[in-house]
């Protein structure tokens, strides 16, 4: 078996010497050899796009000729490599572990070896096929557990985030006030045309709707209570959390999980900076500046949509802002404006977080920031329920 192994260096070099005969090019030379229980191939030149294909089935051939416990790759004559040799490279050892054995390339050049870690980075995000489901109570149990861990993912997160806006309370200048100011420009003014274009439509539409069945009473005038209250209480902090949740709670699990997948996040845990201090304190103090600001133009943008319907039924404008003073009180507006901070730090913490927890490859980053979206959208829901549950206790 030795001999044929070895003999495979011949083949390799005749029919790449008869093919760089052809082009005026020298090709790639593979030897071939045993070593104990091992193989020892020996590649020499270039590995390109043109010459990877000269001595690919030579060297799986002699690998599956040999099928040796050890496979050793001599890479100290590889004089260039691009993604086709580091191809070659990872076919050879994914070969080689699919038989349990061991691999190893000696000697590669560091520019070489960096490519080969990028390929092999790579080659690990293809789609594993989709495991048994299993019965239903085993389907409740795992969704159960995965619950469970995100939970305490979840509180452990906002341990460790209260500790941070605790510390940059006390020490202002440790955090990066560029990039909340940044920040703040990208989630909040940029977000300003289409809160208020939604704001006004929905104030528009909550005043056409229910105009027809007050009028059935003879309570027209009783639109502008409705609309005072439901857009300063609860649906403009709601509509701008809901945005935001969409707009930016995406945009920072995305911008997150690009710097995790990037091993950026990691490379700043390596020089002894936190993550959270450093990258999502100032998404938090950006959201919660801007998320209450929000919220006043969204409720404003509504009171008018519901001025503009007045209007159309006949009601002059000091008749509905008369009536829009004697329904709505300052703990109307403090309350939605207690609701907004809340529902800004919701959505940034939440998309950090899922920006942290992006795993390896691009598809994670897309999954980061669907379930940023998801989970943003939940909790703020669940927020907003108790806050009116908190309300109704209150009497407010």
């Amino acid at each position: 078996m030795l001999r044929r192994i070895i003999s495979t260096r011949a083949v390799c070099e005749g029919a790449m010497n008869r093919e760089a005969g052809q082009t005026g090019e020298r090709g790639p030379l593979l030897a071939a050899s045993m070593s104990g229980c091992g193989l020892v191939l020996t590649i020499s030149g270039s590995l390109d796009s043109r010459t990877t294909g000269q001595v690919w089935q030579p060297a799986l051939e002699a690998l599956r000729r040999a099928q040796p416990r050890q496979l050793t790759i001599d890479a100290s004559r590889l004089t260039y490599c691009d993604g086709a040799g580091a191809a070659l490279l990872l076919e050879l050892g994914r070969r080689q572990s699919s038989h349990r054995g061991q691999y190893e390339i000696c000697s590669l050049d560091p520019a070489f070896r960096a490519l080969l870690d990028l390929y092999s980075r790579s080659s690990g995000e293809s789609p594993q096929p989709k495991a048994s489901q299993g019965s239903f109570l085993e389907q409740i149990g795992r969704f159960g557990v995965l619950l469970w861990n995100d939970v305490t993912k979840l509180i452990a997160f906002v341990g460790e985030l209260s500790v941070a806006l605790a510390r940059a309370a006390l020490r202002p200048r440790i955090v990066r006030w560029k990039d909340a100011w940044l920040t703040a420009e990208l989630a909040g003014v940029n977000a300003l045309p289409i809160v208020a274009l939604l704001g006004f439509l929905l104030g528009l539409i909550m005043a056409f709707q229910s105009a027809i069945p007050l009028h059935q009473f003879g309570a027209d005038m009783f639109v502008a209570n409705l609309i005072g209250l439901s857009m300063l209480r609860e649906l403009g902090p709601l509509l701008t959390a809901i945005i935001l949740a969409g707009r930016s709670g995406s945009a920072f699990a995305a911008e997150l999980g690009t710097m995790k997948v990037s091993e950026e996040i990691d490379a700043l845990t390596t020089m002894g900076l936190e993550p959270v201090t450093f990258l999502v304190v100032p998404r938090v103090i950006a959201a919660v500046a801007m998320t209450p600001l929000l919220s006043v133009f969204a409720s404003l943008l509504g009171l008018v949509g519901g001025a503009v319907v007045m209007l159309s039924l006949g009601f002059p404008l000091v008749t509905y802002l008369i009536q829009l003073q004697s329904a709505v009180t300052a703990g109307d507006m403090v309350g939605g404006l207690a609701k907004s901070v809340v529902f800004g730090i919701v959505v940034a913490a939440i998309g950090s977080l899922r920006g942290l927890q992006t795993k390896s490859g691009a598809s994670a980053v897309g999954d980061s920031a669907t379930r940023a979206v998801v989970s943003g959208l939940v909790l703020i829901t669940v927020v907003d329920g108790i806050f009116a549950v908190v309300f109704y206790s209150l009497g407010l």
